[in-house]
């Protein structure tokens, strides 16, 4: 299968780099910096497409990694030349968008994949297995943390233009919502805060998500760390234990069982694929799925879901107000 990728900062190329690892053919690339694409397209041996039109005509499947006010459009030009589609997250600014590039994937019988690679991090897939195995019994707490650096692209900073990519709070905090989703089921209700910096776009938020089940979520977002820095982590609490990981330790998770368990002494657990990029591990799924028929792990349902949360902490923040899901 034949694959162009639209967008060439720097999920283009760890797209690009990533679809290195499956069979398919990279035949090119396309942006609206023309620099960057013919820089990329170097890099890789690949064609520089003067236009998106251009290079959706000779591709099997086409990786959308642009600004997210770009989604739409492109998504819906895709389907409608029949092509397959990789998206990166956020799906859309809106979900009156995502719903709109879901029904135009299916009326065209294309595949439609939305890029959540935190699902891909081993650490939080295997948080996500042990607790569907009941390995913490009832899932009652979940704290996520996801703070970096505000973003400092060479070449047009649209990240800190919420109208381009939703903010912080979609564009970042979006991982960490779809993850406690995932992990916890459906969330009914955000309450948010934010504070943010006179003199940059540095901000730092906080949304409590209550869960139908009962559980309740506390995630932690920024952009206020210094250069370089970027950190996550998760605790999640049952009623039988704890599973704890950041980014500042080894690679195995910690699951602590509670007094009078089995094993209850900590245990630290291999991660097997640790090294493999998290990236290649995405693609290599989504390439899969497409070339087989197989479901992706990642549904559209699920992509919708994440921007509905980010949406109501957005909400929440500007009302001053709990958000209803």
């Amino acid at each position: 299968m034949r694959v162009g990728i639209v967008g060439a900062g720097t999920m283009g190329a760890a797209h690009a780099a990533a679809w290195r690892s499956t069979k398919a053919r990279l035949i090119g690339c396309s942006s609206a910096h023309q620099s960057q694409s013919d820089q990329l397209a170097w890099l890789h041996g690949i064609r520089s497409y003067r236009a998106f039109t251009d290079l959706l005509q000779e591709v099997d499947i086409v990786d959308i990694c642009t600004p997210t006010a770009t989604h739409r459009s492109m998504v819906l030009e895709a389907a409608h030349a029949g092509k397959h589609v990789l998206c990166e997250k956020p799906v859309a600014l809106r979900q009156e968008d995502a719903e709109a590039m879901v029904r135009a994937c299916e009326g065209a019988g294309v595949r439609f994949f939305v890029c959540m690679v935190v699902r891909f991090f081993p650490q939080y897939r295997l948080a996500k297995d042990l607790v569907s195995e009941g390995k913490i019994g009832n899932l009652t707490v979940l704290r996520l943390k996801r703070v970096s650096y505000p973003p400092r692209k060479k070449v047009e900073n649209w990240y800190i233009d919420e109208t381009r990519s939703g903010g912080m709070i979609v564009d970042l905090m979006i991982h960490d919502f779809d993850f406690a989703r995932w992990v916890g089921g459906d969330v009914e209700r955000v309450f948010a805060r934010r504070s943010q910096s006179d003199q940059g776009p540095a901000e730092y938020a906080q949304a409590i998500l209550r869960f139908k089940s009962g559980a309740i979520g506390l995630i932690e977002g920024g952009w206020a760390y210094p250069p370089g820095v970027f950190r996550t982590g998760f605790d999640l609490s049952g009623s039988d234990g704890l599973i704890e990981w950041n980014s500042d330790q080894p690679g195995p998770v910690d699951v602590l069982r509670a007094p009078g368990a089995a094993n209850a002494a900590a245990v630290g657990l291999p991660v097997s694929g640790i090294a493999e990029d998290p990236y290649t591990i995405e693609i290599c799924h989504a390439y899969d799925a497409i070339r087989t028929g197989k479901s992706f792990d990642v549904t559209a349902e699920d992509a919708l879901q994440s921007l509905r949360i980010a949406l109501a902490a957005r909400e929440s923040i500007n009302t001053n107000q709990p958000a209803i899901l």
